[in-house]
């Protein structure tokens, strides 16, 4: 019943979550490259992805419909490529929860506890189908966001912040990988079963990134050169210093990373 435990055959479990402009397509198109192989997107942000089609290789399904079964189907159409990137996963969730409110008002005389009891089974439907999956996933979620304030250089300037992601709670621990983006592109590892990365500060995660990544899962040595930094520390770990690297649109090549 038991046997030696290897990496061998196991996939990424990846997300990527934070507000508005702050790079989630881009930067998994970009990691899932340096993974390498053939890569697929399941695209629910009204063609986004295909935005960057002048500067990577992928195959894309548009997906129209984002009920739980539609995105299901669509992860086991994607069965035979290497990495799949869902983008995103929150549309999921959002309609989950519209169709729990209808659940609620039409079966369960407005208890919305009750009609948990059907839409908790088509989550974890969800989740099954991603473990299952035979590719490497990249899933971006959403996070709510507000604006704040803050101090820069003597003058008050207004911020977008990324809050929690907008999925189901406790989605955080199907992933070997989370990744925070701020809108400065810079990515907190806040989850990594690698043992390489956690607490680093990521500038602009890039093909190098992917890379470091699937050198963990063949337990090859890692061929950049990601210095172990911690969120206290400055500067970011990698990546070049031009914040316009994930302007909307597709972005202008960059020769420095």
């Amino acid at each position: 019943m038991f046997k030696r435990a290897t990496k061998q055959g196991t996939k990424l479990r990846a997300a990527i979550f934070g507000p508005s402009g702050s790079g989630k397509t881009f930067s998994a198109l970009r990691i899932a490259k340096g993974i390498g192989g053939r890569v697929a997107v399941i695209d629910t942000e009204r063609r986004t992805a295909s935005k960057y089609s002048d500067r990577f290789e992928f195959d894309v399904c548009d997906l129209d419909d984002r009920s739980i079964d539609g995105y299901i189907n669509a992860i086991n159409e994607a069965r035979d490529y290497d990495v799949l990137i869902i983008d995103s996963l929150t549309h999921g969730w959002q309609e989950l929860l519209t169709e729990i409110d209808k659940l609620a008002k039409a079966k369960y005389r407005g208890n919305t506890w009750s009609a948990w009891s059907e839409g908790t089974p088509k989550q974890r439907e969800l989740v099954d189908a991603l473990y299952a999956s035979p590719c490497h996933i990249i899933a971006s979620i959403r996070s709510k966001t507000e604006w704040q304030t803050a101090n820069e250089n003597g003058k008050m300037k207004p911020i977008r912040v990324g809050l929690a992601p907008e999925q189901g709670k406790g989605i955080e621990y199907e992933f070997d990988l989370l990744l925070e983006l701020s809108t400065d592109h810079i990515a907190t590892v806040i989850k990594d079963r690698t043992g390489r990365f956690q607490d680093q500060l990521i500038d602009k995660p890039d093909e190098a990134f992917g890379r470091d990544l699937a050198a963990w899962l063949s337990d090859a040595v890692p061929a950049s050169s990601h210095s172990p930094k911690t969120a206290s520390d400055a500067p970011p770990a990698t990546g070049a210093t031009d914040n316009n690297a994930h302007a909307d649109g597709p972005p202008a090549v960059d020769s420095s990373y």
